[in-house]
């Protein structure tokens, strides 16, 4: 089917830029400024989710907003691989909000009114990034991204707060601006186009050389995916309160770098150009290396937060060894688990935020007998770790099946060793954590009384988000078929 010209992939970006203002002009009437934060998060999902029966069709929507360079407008186009993103992301933001209102409440924390104004911004270009039509669209969106959480990432405003978000900005826009734009421009020259388009632009158009050179160009160049060795930013972003982690860290902003290398692999290089090429296992070579890295120094982490990141860089990880594999069961497992994985990680990052508001502990260490006062949270982040160890019935273990069925398709044995290896280290970094709030009891200075769950606004997000990782692997239909729309199978 055609595509459809239509303003609502505008207003699904707009609607939350445009929302910051209220947001800002309530500064004095936080009950006003948070319900304005919730009512942009439903109209922003209902829009997304309006958008989702024309693309399930096989049409989708366009729209050029301007041509600036000959050949390259700014344009959005909704498809199936955006939809994805912009469901997960307009979704979890209307979680996240809920989540934000209850952590930021009970810790009294300040500057309230430029952090939801900042998130608003954020999520807007989260879904530009989405939407967009072209590569230069996607690059526009993906730096907006990356200047609106600044602030998000600062906002503690200590001197390791200004520290992290000075190293935040050198990865991320060091890597952009000197990596993957002259990547871009030499894309440009090569193909005159910088569309994205089933099976790629540069089939017959570039050498194996020139492909890998701008493929490495591109891995790293979208450092929010978290590829090794430009992974330092992360965890240094952690110093930024748990729902800014929870959400851009763990769903926005390190899947915007992953959907952006999905474009590259996908729309502009093209599968089956780089498997001409033999490309796939530089792919999968990078990430190997960064899933099981990123796994063993989990394991070494006292700090939740970091240990939760870590993770997060080995499970991004995962969903760009699906894409190498360029098998159709391992980029559907990739695609895949970019959702699945978004749910079980935000509900990690939602109880390490809810222990603390609770008890005000961040190690591990000292989370000893939480579990007994805390049962919800806990039980909550056993379904989260479930899902990202990859076991039944949570959804993570549809996105790994696929990864493994794929591994064995593309005849790449050590992949399947590396997958199980990788999952296990996940289960021993995950399992200590449930296990020590259950069955280790608390001794000496953990013996303090009051502590008990969070507040209900804190409770209520986490509690739902497990529970959707439990529902995706029971429903995951619409899912499926946006996976396989996007990949033409």
């Amino acid at each position: 089917m055609t595509p459809i010209v239509s303003i609502w992939p505008l207003a699904a970006i707009l609607v939350s830029l445009l929302g910051a203002l209220p947001i800002l002009l309530c500064d004095r009437r936080p009950n006003l400024r948070e319900s304005w934060t919730i009512l942009i998060a439903v109209i922003k999902l209902a829009i997304v989710a309006s958008l989702l029966p024309g693309v399930l069709n096989g049409g989708g929507y366009v729209l050029t907003l301007a041509e600036v360079i000959p050949g390259v407008p700014i344009a959005l186009r909704v498809d199936a691989l955006g939809m994805i993103f912009a469901l997960v992301a307009s979704c979890l933001w209307l979680f996240t909000s809920i989540y934000s209102i209850g952590y930021m409440r009970a810790l009294n924390e300040h500057a309230q009114t430029r952090y939801f104004a900042s998130f608003a911004v954020a999520i807007s270009a989260t879904i530009g990034v989405a939407f967009a039509g072209n590569l230069l669209t996607m690059y526009l969106f993906y730096e907006m991204l990356s200047l609106s959480t600044y602030p998000l990432v600062t906002h503690e405003q200590t001197a390791e707060a200004r520290a992290s978000g000075r190293k935040y900005l050198t990865y991320i826009l060091g890597t952009s601006i000197g990596l993957a734009l002259p990547a871009m421009l030499i894309t440009y020259s090569v193909a005159g186009t910088l569309d994205f388009t089933a099976g790629g632009i540069l089939a017959d158009k570039a050498s194996p050389e020139l492909l890998a050179m701008l493929l490495v160009l591109f891995l790293f160049g979208f450092a929010k995916a978290g590829l090794m060795p430009f992974h330092g930013w992360l965890p240094a972003a952690m110093v930024a309160p748990t729902p800014v982690s929870s959400f851009l860290h763990g769903v926005a902003v390190v899947k915007a770098g992953v959907f952006a290398i999905f474009r590259i692999i996908f729309d502009i290089l093209g599968p089956q150009t780089l498997h001409s090429a033999h490309l796939g296992t530089l792919i999968t070579t990078i990430a190997a290396v960064t899933l099981l890295i990123a796994s063993m120094v989990a394991l070494t982490q006292d700090s939740l937060k970091r240990r939760l990141a870590y993770s997060t860089i080995g499970q991004l990880a995962y969903m760009v060894l699906g894409a190498g594999m360029l098998s159709a069961t391992g980029m559907v497992g990739g695609v895949l688990h970019l959702a699945m994985h978004a749910f079980g990680k935000i509900t990690l990052f939602f109880c390490a935020g809810a222990i603390y508001v609770a008890s005000k502990k961040k190690y591990i260490s000292q989370m000893d007998g939480l579990g007994r006062r805390m049962p919800l949270t806990y039980m909550a982040f056993l379904l989260g770790s479930l899902s990202i160890i990859g076991m039944p019935p949570l959804g993570g273990f549809i996105s790994k099946w696929n990864l493994l069925i794929g591994a064995v398709e593309a005849d790449q044995l050590i992949l399947v060793l590396v997958l199980v290896i990788s999952s296990l280290l996940n289960a021993a970094y995950f399992f200590p954590i449930v296990y020590r709030g259950f069955f280790v009891p608390a001794i000496g200075d953990q013996q303090e009384p009051g502590i008990k769950e969070a507040p209900l606004l804190c409770l209520l997000p986490l509690s739902a988000t497990a529970l959707v990782s439990v529902g995706l692997f029971f429903y995951p239909d619409t899912l499926l078929q946006l996976v396989h729309l996007a990949l033409g199978l």
